[in-house]
């Protein structure tokens, strides 16, 4: 019987992580590029962002 290889499935798991944020952060790009309104958590992250003019 093969031996399982943790390391490729920790890196599987790492890289559907990344898609997953990837995707959450476009989405949100997308959302306040139409002017809809962040959630709450949303903002948090935008307070710490230079002032766009």
């Amino acid at each position: 019987m093969a031996k399982p290889n943790y390391s490729f499935e920790k890196r599987q798991r790492e890289l559907a992580k990344q898609k997953k944020k990837a995707e959450k952060d476009a989405e949100k790009a997308a959302r306040k590029r139409a002017g809809e309104p962040a959630e709450a958590a949303d903002t948090e992250a935008d307070e710490s962002a230079p002032p766009q003019d």
